[in-house]
């Protein structure tokens, strides 16, 4: 029997009058106040224990968990900001899912037999409906690598029909050869081979493109060439790992041409990448659509959706039940099968529009800083890495709410990225916070622009300068390091002093700069010093230049041990 995906569901789990178990109804109740006294604040928790002297045990628990949970934020420096998950009512059905799932293993044989099947087969069938997967079996799991791991096994006893009876000696004399792309993710072919039993020399990785197209996607001519080396050397091409958004930039692969190439050579295609998630869209673009052809995929519902602890899950198609058993992608154990409850009863929360709703806002957020970045002429990629760094950083600090981090891509080295599929759901992302994160470019921008064009220049100056030294910090997104040299004698406590009043007197230079300490170990006794503001003039940087020295003259130091200082533009007005 077939069931379609409601547009959505009542609160059955949020309103007790009309459950008859009585477990469930109590289920459901605890799970509303444990939510409340977890999110809530401590006076809640206080009037519960107060009101209902029963629940003491249960709510002291829930306590500790609580402590556990925010105990240190108030150790916590108050500029650092950490984001929690936005979990809303469809969250806590995921949740209730857990609950449900112990619940329900207790019960009678055959009667779990029956419930567990008809959650297997309702999930699995909605989102094959949903993400475009006609006549798709699915797998659930938790770790989001484990289905490949599944299907790599299925693909191995495709392909070598004794391997169930005499295992690894069946691929002694033919090797079998896993390709993925260099733009994978990190560590995912020595995880395979290693999980797999496979020597690291059955793992291929395909370079991207050099010459035409992305150089984020997989070079499908070189692929062609690995492969018939592999045939002539009496290894058997065995699976391709392809991509619909790569993890760092987010590029899909020709997916339809690596489907031709597969075929060509028997050979089984699987496609994983946060590009999946655009299937449920009304409109696909043809390159994310033709993964709907391969031969398996891997999708991440949780993230795209913000729900907490469902699992990832990974549709196939293949036509012998028994070699999937034996893949381990099947199970005949209920309890296996109640991985999917949480995802069942979310999904059903959220009906088919609320699931096309979110993953089209993560869409439209990523389209809408792109418009906004095309209008921003003096964005350049080729930066610094410590200087895309730091302005990762403050961006994250600035708009917790945009999921901006920063990742290291072969090519373009380090990158500020944005991926609303993967965050916006889970962060609550809106259009405020696209727009907010825009503004502070503007700000942030320029501000890197003004300090590499002044690099230079400061280093001359510090170097025209008897008693200074210019150090060279390629990881300090600033203008650089200076360090005077001081009396060797003097010990650390009039060195500190030292450092301590040319901190006071710079901290007074009008030139919207500030400073603060720097690392003594790192720097042998020193200072930082970050100017704010508009770019400094010649004037400034001169200023800043002797006023070290004469100060710390004045304080009694002759050239010997040193005291060092950084140098950073951070505007605070542009």
């Amino acid at each position: 029997m077939a069931y379609s995906l409601q547009t959505n569901i009542p609160s059955i789990f949020l309103s007790n009058k009309h459950i008859v178990d009585p477990t469930l109804a109590e289920m459901g109740k605890n799970l509303n106040e444990a939510m409340k006294m977890l999110e809530d604040n401590q006076r809640y928790l206080q009037r519960i224990m107060a009101a209902r002297t029963e629940d003491v045990y249960m709510v002291s628990i829930l306590q500790l968990v609580q402590n556990l949970m925010h105990g240190d934020e108030e150790e916590e420096s108050s500029s650092q900001s950490y984001r929690l998950q936005n979990v809303g009512e469809q969250g806590h059905m995921a949740l209730l899912g857990h609950s449900l799932a112990a619940y329900i293993s207790v019960l009678e044989r055959e009667r779990l037999r029956k419930l567990t099947t008809r959650i297997l087969s309702d999930t699995t069938l909605w989102l094959c409906r949903l993400f475009r997967y006609e006549n798709g079996s699915a797998y659930y799991h938790e770790d989001d690598r484990e289905g490949l791991l599944k299907v790599c096994r299925l693909a191995i006893h495709s392909c070598y029909e004794d391997y169930t009876v005499e295992g690894f000696n069946v691929l002694y004399n033919k090797l079998p050869v896993i390709y993925i792309s260099s733009a994978a993710r990190t560590g995912l072919g020595q995880t395979l081979c290693n999980q797999l039993g496979l020597p690291l020399s059955c793992m291929c990785r395909v370079p991207c493109n050099t010459m035409f197209g992305s150089q984020h996607q997989m070079d499908v001519a070189l692929l062609d060439r690995l492969i018939k080396d592999d045939i002539e050397s009496g290894k058997l091409p065995l699976l391709l790992v392809a991509n619909a958004g790569t993890p760092g930039a987010g590029h899909t692969d020709k997916l339809g041409r690596l489907k031709e190439l597969c075929e060509q050579y028997n050979m089984w295609l699987h496609v994983e990448g946060v590009n999946l998630a655009t299937l449920a869209l009304g409109y696909v673009s043809s390159s994310v659509l033709a993964a709907t052809k391969c031969d398996s995929m891997t999708l991440t519902p949780g993230s795209w959706l913000g729900l907490p602890a469902v699992p990832a899950v990974t549709v196939y198609r293949h036509e012998d039940p028994s070699l999937s058993l034996a893949a381990g992608l099947t199970s005949s154990q209920p309890v296996e099968k109640l991985r999917a409850l949480p995802l069942w009863l979310s999904l059903q929360y959220l009906g088919h529009d609320g699931i096309v709703e979110r993953i089209k806002h993560a869409s439209q957020l990523s389209q809408r800083l792109l418009e906004n970045l095309k209008n921003m002429d003096f964005i350049k990629t080729s930066v610094q890495p410590a200087f895309n760094i730091w302005l990762g950083e403050q961006l994250a600090q600035l708009v917790p709410a945009s999921g901006v981090d920063v990742v290291e891509l072969e090519d373009e080295g380090t990158c500020v990225r944005f991926s609303p599929l993967m965050t916006s759901a889970v962060l609550g992302t809106e259009v405020q916070d696209v727009d907010q994160l825009m503004d502070c470019l503007k700000m942030k921008i320029p501000v890197l622009i003004c300090t590499l064009q002044l690099r230079e220049e400061f280093e001359q100056e510090v170097k025209r300068t008897v008693g200074l030294s210019y150090i060279e910090d390629l990881s300090w997104p600033g203008l650089g390091i200076v360090r005077y040299n001081t009396d060797g004698k003097k010990d650390e406590k009039e060195v500190e002093k030292i450092n301590t009043e040319l901190l006071k007197k710079l901290n007074e230079l009008e030139s919207d700069l500030s400073f603060s300490l720097g690392n003594y170990h790192y720097l042998q006794n020193g200072c930082y010093y970050q100017p704010s503001g508009q770019c400094p003039q010649t004037a400034v940087l001169n200023r800043c230049r002797h006023t070290p020295v004469s100060l710390s003259r004045r304080a009694g130091g002759r050239r010997g041990a040193g005291v060092s200082f950084r140098v950073m533009h951070t505007a605070k007005r542009v």
